[in-house]
């Protein structure tokens, strides 16, 4: 009877670890398909606006990474345009809540990692921001119109048909 209650002891063991390793996969996925489903752009009103810098920068920013370390053109193009608007970015927030579990303080740290590669509203409001700056408008009107949630209606198709040109060395 004692060799059948230690073989048991070793199977409850067993199915108990197996247990604790299965939930917290089926309690990530679970809320993975919540994130998927979440409406960005439709920011309550108790929901603070995500980290930012309310004023120009005012020594040298991080560089955003190289575009082509990326081949897919979208990503390459999100990169690209980020450069492009360093000082923009630097003063607006990103609803993917990257300074929340990044640490991050401004959408330009998205571009200045590799976790804009990997995440569509960084890349949606990369874009939005550069669309903006070359309206006119300023960072603050640029971020007002993130928080209301235009970053939303960016048509990315128009960013993967070809490749921009990264910016260049002279012009940052």
């Amino acid at each position: 009877m004692n060799h059948a209650g230690k073989i048991l002891t070793m199977v409850i063991l067993v199915l108990a670890g197996a247990a604790l390793l299965a939930f917290p996969q089926f309690a990530s996925t679970e809320a993975e398909q919540q994130m998927q489903g979440m409406d960005h752009g439709a920011q309550s009103a108790s929901e603070p606006v995500p980290a930012f810098h309310a004023q120009p920068p005012e020594g040298e920013l991080p560089p955003t990474m190289p575009p082509s370390i990326y081949t897919d053109k979208l990503i390459f193009n999100a990169y690209a345009v980020a450069g492009r608007v360093k000082k923009v970015l630097y003063q607006e927030p990103c609803y993917c809540h990257c300074d929340r579990s990044n640490g991050h303080a401004s959408l330009l740290d998205c571009f200045a990692s590799r976790h804009g590669a990997g995440c569509d509203t960084c890349i949606k409001e990369a874009f939005y921001s550069y669309e903006q700056t070359h309206k006119g408008k300023t960072p603050a009107q640029i971020r007002d119109g993130i928080v209301r949630g235009d970053w939303q209606k960016v048509d990315l198709a128009k960013y993967q048909k070809d490749y921009l040109p990264p910016v260049s060395a002279s012009s940052k």
